[in-house]
């Protein structure tokens, strides 16, 4: 059973769908550990709510992100893992973490990426008069929301919606598709051939 562990820095709505699924038995794996780079995240009391371990890195007590990521890795493998998940993480991955785990690390991100890397990516959309929205899941590599996308899903923009409510709709789709691709990660379905992942059937 693949060990998972989760990154982040907030709420941790995502994480709480990884744990969902994992819950209702359509997630074969098991989250190992949840590391946050913020001591108030309420990801953190969602890990525990549910008998996972819950770690608090503090990034200010290191002088570089290099010290700070060797810190994460200790953790990483103190706790076997194999999959990273960046559920709300707001840190961009260093050379650390990327050799350790390549190409075994996913984002969700609340844009269809390459359109809207970056923060504030739902409320980039709704400024730039955008019909349809969504969100990607893909391979987190050296460039900022730039790896391999697996899965995407996409919302239509209302005429009366407001920056708030379309990032509403977009989580609501965040939730389904980044279990979906865990899945596909965890039972080896995915091939990463250039810059397209192709989907291999079961």
């Amino acid at each position: 059973m693949t060990n998972i562990a989760v990154l982040v820095s907030g709420r941790g709505s995502n994480l709480q769908a990884i744990i969902d699924s994992i819950e209702e038995g359509d997630l074969r794996a098991r989250i190992s550990v949840v590391i946050s780079d913020a001591r108030d995240a309420y990801a953190l009391l969602r890990a525990k709510k549910h008998g996972i371990e819950a770690v608090f890195v503090d990034p200010e007590k290191y002088s570089s992100k290099e010290l700070y990521e060797k810190e994460v890795l200790k953790t990483l493998e103190k706790h076997n893992a194999e999959l990273i998940l960046l559920a709300g993480y707001m840190r961009i991955l260093g050379k650390t973490l990327l050799s350790a785990y390549k190409n075994r690390i996913l984002n969700i991100h609340p844009a269809l990426l390459p359109a809207f890397p970056g923060l504030h990516a739902q409320k980039q959309a709704f400024e730039q008069g955008v019909k349809v929205a969504g969100c990607t899941v893909h391979f987190v590599d050296e460039k900022l929301d730039g790896g391999p996308i697996i899965m995407q899903s996409c919302v239509e923009v209302k005429e009366d919606d407001t920056d708030k409510s379309l990032a509403d709709s977009i989580l609501e789709q965040e939730h389904k598709i980044y279990p979906e691709a865990v899945k596909l990660f965890v039972e080896n379905r995915l091939s990463i051939e250039g810059r397209k992942v192709k989907i291999l059937h079961s």
